[in-house]
């Protein structure tokens, strides 16, 4: 199974975005919030979820959405599974490293 991820670099901060692939392009919702997995945001590349995975492990700042990535996250010591919200039953995480 794939994830798009997309990794923008500004000097020393790594940026990376990565969601499963069936997620690109569908809108989320939780109550009034809408949340949108735009293809310009996420869809750069289209990676297996190993090389996600090391491509989030160099992320300063990273944002995750879906069963597989966030999962493969949890299991790796990246993002603590108390962390995690759910919008529309998928989950989604944010790591920031300072």
């Amino acid at each position: 199974m794939a994830v798009f991820v997309k990794t923008v670099r500004s000097g020393k901060e790594i940026l990376v975005a990565a969601c499963d692939s069936e997620l690109l392009g569908k809108t989320l919702t939780r109550g009034n919030t809408h949340f949108q997995i735009h293809p310009s945001f996420y869809g750069d590349r289209l990676l297996s979820v190993e090389e996600a995975i090391s491509e989030v492990s160099s992320g300063t700042s990273v944002n995750l959405v879906g069963k597989r990535i966030v999962g493969q996250a949890i299991s790796k010591g990246l993002v603590h599974p108390e962390g995690v919200i759910y919008i529309s039953g998928i989950p989604h995480a944010l790591i920031v490293k300072l």
